[in-house]
């Protein structure tokens, strides 16, 4: 998040920092190997986006509570945990412009730190007077694995549709930002109606952010996404710009991307993405974020004028606009 961006959390620096003070005294261990593997994925945090929102929203919506420091760890830690998953799954190699836990360690290290950062996350929540959150956190990560596997099952499925596709980061990204949201509202006081505008926001931002992270998976720069691009493609996983591409493409170039997808080659991420680019698949695919972007800061008609509902509104506009 830019330095300008970041400046703007100011109304709720101080529980931020407490988020992180209790995401690493909640993970302590008495092994220090563990503690290793802790810090080094500790790195990953960097925007904490989740925590963020759930924050403002909370803000947004009456006053924060000392649940809400607890929240907003527990659902860093499951997003934690989903990275260090996905990079197993991606075999990936870079996050955050460093290894990935499962380049240094291993898929063996990566897999149980990831299941790790789950157990001490349902540890924290249970601590809660209230299960509502342990059953929201609960549907949101069964969600999240419903949409992995619902990607798993569509690879290299170049029939691959829009809706599936929108099915898929539904679960697997905006399910949990719009748990966050949902809980933030309701543990301020937010009555159903309000909770539900403010989920709703999360599932909009969280859908209009998975899709531009799969443009940049495309025609982003590795060193200002600081992440491994083009695994997209290498796992055979269609994402809207391609899936827009085989719609509307001349049949030859639809041909020539179908065959870059089946082919194994070191270099067909660059030729996709010099195939694509003169189309207007990805003016396509930002449009759509756009749309969800909109949306989701019409959910904030409701609540009254203040510095975090400003703050939602610029993190909304925010995840369209992020450098390529």
């Amino acid at each position: 998040m830019p330095k300008a961006l970041a400046n703007l959390r100011d109304c709720v620096a101080e529980e931020l920092q407490q988020v992180e003070a209790l995401f690493e005294q909640e993970l302590t261990s008495d092994l220090p190997s563990v503690n290793q593997l802790v810090r080094h994925v500790g790195r990953f945090r960097g925007k904490m986006l989740r925590p963020t929102l759930l924050l403002l929203v909370g803000r947004a919506c009456g006053n924060l509570r000392s649940a809400h420091v607890t929240l907003g760890t527990v659902v860093e830690m499951v997003h934690m945990a989903t990275l260090v998953h996905d990079d197993v799954l991606d075999e990936a190699e870079l996050r955050r412009k460093g290894a990935t836990i499962n380049h240094l360690r291993g898929n063996e290290a990566a897999v149980l730190l990831g299941d790790y950062l789950i157990s001490h996350s349902f540890h924290l929540c249970s601590s809660l007077d209230s299960q509502l959150a342990s059953r929201m956190i609960g549907r949101a990560t069964n969600q999240v694995c419903e949409g992995e596997l619902l990607q798993i099952h569509n690879r290299n499925n170049l029939e691959l549709d829009e809706k599936t596709y929108l099915t898929i980061i539904s679960r697997k990204t905006a399910s949990l930002v719009a748990t966050c949201c949902y809980l933030g509202a309701r543990y301020a006081g937010a009555d159903e109606p309000l909770a539900e505008s403010m989920e709703r926001y999360g599932l909009d931002l969280g859908i209009a952010f998975q899709i531009q992270d799969d443009v940049l998976d495309i025609v982003g720069d590795v060193t200002k996404v600081g992440k491994t691009l083009g695994l997209d493609v290498d796992k055979g996983k269609l994402t809207l710009p391609m899936i827009h591409f085989l719609r509307t493409a001349p049949r030859e170039h639809r041909t020539l991307l179908k065959s870059l997808l089946q082919a194994n080659e070191p270099d067909k991420a660059e030729k996709i993405r010099n195939l694509i680019l003169p189309s207007d698949a990805i003016g396509y695919a930002n449009n759509v974020a756009r749309q969800y972007v909109e949306s989701a800061k019409r959910c904030l008609d409701g609540l009254p004028d203040s510095e975090a509902k400003g703050v939602l509104q610029i993190i909304a506009d925010f995840v369209v606009s992020r450098p390529m």
